[in-house]
């Protein structure tokens, strides 16, 4: 799959999704700067990768904030990637390797341990060290696109959270979008 169609793809995905909770309600903020995240990584993305921007789109249906609810984890995006652009992946990937390494160390699940909520941010962080730990693999075996798709998709799950107030910052606030 080309870039291209790769943008177009996820382009389709994000004018699908729509803000799931009522407006007015607590979450509908969340909700949309969850989307307005998703926006930016498609804007991001088609000037370099198109690779892990739908963990947002994701992370959101999964908390019940967008719908329709639809998985998008990513699949094998190396062969599109130009020879051209080699550095900036190698270091992109890198970057964002330990960026996620050091944000899953730098927050505890905010809601009480007796809540549902408790077990959604658990669920959500969960769900960020395995894409962690699938881009570590990528990464070992030479495959810096998946590796950065991995890598940026947890990364997304971890920052929705944020958003969503299901976690509190007990690190460097500074690796999150808030």
């Amino acid at each position: 799959m080309t870039l291209e169609e790769q943008g177009a793809l996820f382009l389709e995905a994000l004018r699908r999704t729509r803000v799931a909770v009522p407006e007015g309600t607590l979450l509908y903020r969340a909700a949309g700067e969850v989307l307005e995240m998703a926006a930016a990584y498609h804007s991001d993305g088609m000037t370099f990768l198109r690779t892990g921007e739908l963990g947002w789109l994701d992370a959101g249906s999964r908390l019940g904030l967008l719908e329709p609810s639809i998985a998008h984890p990513p699949g094998a995006a190396g062969a599109c990637i130009p020879a051209a652009l080699a550095a900036r992946l190698d270091e992109k990937t890198h970057r964002y390797q330990r960026m996620l390494e050091i944000a899953l160390s730098a927050v505890e699940t905010g809601p009480d341990e007796a809540s549902p909520l408790s077990r959604g941010a658990e669920e959500l962080r969960s769900t960020a060290r395995s894409w962690y730990t699938d881009g570590r693999g990528r990464l070992d075996a030479g495959d810096l696109a998946g590796a950065l798709a991995r890598f940026s998709y947890g990364y997304a799950w971890l920052d929705a959270g944020i958003r969503a107030g299901l976690f509190r910052i007990t690190g460097e606030r500074g690796l999150f979008t808030v």
